[in-house]
Order: structure tokens, then sequence, then C-alpha cells
């Protein structure tokens, strides 16, 4: 099983915090349509052997499209791959751009899994985000969107300067009261090249304060697995059933195909990405050529990736599955140098009835980046 992401480039404004690639023209937004069917064509023989069974819009905005577009989008896959009989189909979508009217016709179509940007309920946030809708908006969205979708998950951010834990933990209820089923939330993080960045250095935006941030996750992670949700990823928490299949399928390493300016691509040994600028883009798939860079994974760039990973995930790292992909080296490497990560109490050894799983602890979660960094062969 494999999964299909499509990089929309574009986006009403540009937020802050955000480093994706997109534009905020939509002045070649036809053009790179059609470049995005001819990627897809051009590909397929890459799937030959396998069967799609997610499919994910993301971007950028992709509900700057109309359904109309994303439906020929579909269209092009169907007749071109190889596609279950009921593929996980997910948009990323703006608030603002969720009138009655597009989550009918959104309902009426392929699309069977909302993403939604609501980053926070708070307007002073929104503002200082520099996001395209308001508060009023985000809570209109959702009481629309979950009269026809049952399968919604929403963004949140926190770790944001000014926001206080009973302003965080009212955004939670909220998101609770709507009654969805998965969040995936971020703490604020400063990209270089940014907005955000160039703000802060000026002294017109609080510095982020780690410590206010990790407090916001020990919120988030508390309050979650209260009302029902499992954290199975770091930043992703969703009731049963209610998973998300694509990113599942990174986090377990299974085949995708990345379409789009900035889109990335994995096949197990080697990974691609576009490039990321529109107008290039375009014109190399207009000659029908691939503007694409290729990356052959050697055997501790496929275990750090595992790692990183799957310290992230409640699945943790398999002993067994380190043996049988890196050999038994590695897996005397990784218990040897986990030892120290174990005393500390940030990772735990868990034995199952055939395999040894190492997996961060509570204390540890927060910290899932940083101790994979440290396990990485060099």
């Amino acid at each position: 099983m494999a999964g299909i992401y499509i990089h929309i480039p574009f986006c009403k404004q540009a937020c802050f915090y955000c480093d994706f690639h997109f534009s905020t023209s939509l002045k070649k937004k036809d053009a790179l349509l059609a470049c995005l069917h001819k990627e897809l064509e051009i590909r397929k023989g890459e799937f030959d052997n396998e069967v799609v069974e997610t499919i994910y819009f993301g971007g950028g905005t992709p509900s700057l499209l109309s359904t109309g577009e994303i439906d020929v989008l579909l269209r092009t896959i169907y007749s071109n791959y190889q596609v279950i009989g009921d593929p996980e189909i997910t948009l990323e979508a703006n608030p603002d751009d969720l009138t009655e009217v597009v989550l009918a016709e959104l309902a009426a179509s392929g699309i069977n899994r909302l993403s939604i940007g609501v980053q926070s309920y708070n307007e002073a946030d929104l503002a200082l985000m520099n996001r395209a809708h308001n508060a009023q908006e985000a809570q209109q969205c959702l009481t629309l969107a979950t009269k026809l979708f049952d399968n919604i998950t929403i963004d949140l951010i926190y770790g944001i300067p000014t926001m206080s834990e009973a302003d965080w933990r009212s955004s939670l209820q909220r998101t609770f009261d709507f009654g969805i089923q998965h969040i995936s939330s971020y703490a604020l993080t400063v990209e270089p090249k940014t907005k955000l960045e160039h703000l802060i250095k000026k002294g017109e935006y609080k510095e982020i304060d780690e410590t206010l941030a990790k407090q916001h996750f020990d919120i988030l992670v508390a309050e979650t697995e209260a009302q029902g949700f499992v954290h199975y990823e770091i930043s992703n928490f969703g009731k049963p059933g209610y998973f998300s299949k694509h990113n599942t399928s990174y986090w377990q390493g299974k085949k995708y195909l990345g379409i789009g300016p900035s889109a990335h691509s994995f096949n197990t040994t080697h990974r691609s990405w576009n490039i990321a600028n529109n107008a290039k883009y375009i014109k190399a798939l207009e000659k029908d050529e691939l503007p694409a860079e290729i990356e052959f994974l050697e055997t501790r760039d496929r275990y750090n990736e595992y790692l990183m990973t799957g310290l992230r995930t409640i699945w943790g790292i398999s002993l067994n599955k380190v043996s049988h992909d890196f050999g038994n080296n590695y897996v005397k490497l990784l218990q040897n140098e986990a030892t120290r990560f174990v005393q500390q109490g940030v990772l735990e050894f868990l034995q199952t009835e055939n395999d040894i799983i190492l997996k961060t602890t509570h204390q540890g979660k927060f910290l899932a980046d940083g101790i994979a960094s440290d396990l990485f062969r060099i």
C-alpha cells in the first residue's frame, strides 16, 4: 500500500511562522494545475506494483481550489493508478474558505477527511500569526463542517508567548465540544528567514519560551487523554479509528509519491524532492521533464530515519526490525547508546511476546527529536 501527496502552493497571505513553499499570487494557478496532471501521468510507472490507499492535498492552501479542480485531479489519479475501494482522501483547508456551499460540495466529492487549520480560537493570537481567518470564522466553520464530515482533524498551535495556560485549556475544550476526533498540535517554532524570526530580532514579538511550550504540551497530553484520544505520534492525537492513515504511512516507512513544487517522495531506497519554485516547476513539466533531485539512502540514513520516526510514535523502535533491516551490529549499538537515556527516565525497553520495543516514556515524549538525533549514526 502507498500514498500520493499533492502540494498546492498557493495561499491568500503569508503566516508569519510558515516556511513551507507557497505563493500569494494565483496568476500561474491554471498552468500549475495542468503540470500537476502531467506529473501524475509521467510518474505512474513508479507505482506499477503499488496500490494507493491514501491521497492527501496539502500546501499551501488546497481549499483555494474549486471542488471541480480537485475532482479533476482525483480523476487523473484514478485513471493512472490502482486505488483501493475506500481510500482516505484528505484536504487541508482554512476556515475562511469553508463556506456552507463549499462544504456541501466537498462532502459530495471524493474528499472524506478534512484537515482544518484553526491554529487558535483567540483573535489576538490569529492576528499575531497573520492568519487569513478570524476566531468567529473558525467556530462557524467547525459548526458547519461537523454536520457534514465525521472525519475531521484540526491544527492547533501552542507555545505562543502571550497564551496563558487558561487560554490553552479553553482552546482544547472548545475543540472537544465540537466533537473533533483528531488533533494535530505543534509548538510555535521560529524557522529561519520567516517573518516571525524578523519580528523577534527587531523586538516586535516576544521570544519563544520553551518552558511555556513544555507546560502547554503537558496540558495537551493530559486533556486529550482524558477525552479518550490516543497520543499516537508526538504532534498527533486521535480517537480510535481516526488516526491519519496518510501520515502514519510516512512514519511506518511506506512508499509515497509527492506531486507538485517542493513535494517529497520516498521509495524505501531513495527519496526525491521537486524544485521549490512554481515558475521553474511549470517550465520543466511543459518540456515533459521532472524537476527533481534524488538522494539514494545508505543504510545509515535509513536507520537514522527509522529512529526519528519511530521514537515519535506509540509503536516505537522494534529491535527485530532493526536486526532485519540493518543487522545485529545496529541492535547492539542502539542498546548500548540508549542505556543512558533509559537511566535518565526518558526511554524504556518494553518486552513483548516476540520482540523488544524501544519507546519514549511520558517524560521523554517532548524530547523525542533531540533524543533521536543523539542516537543517530554519523
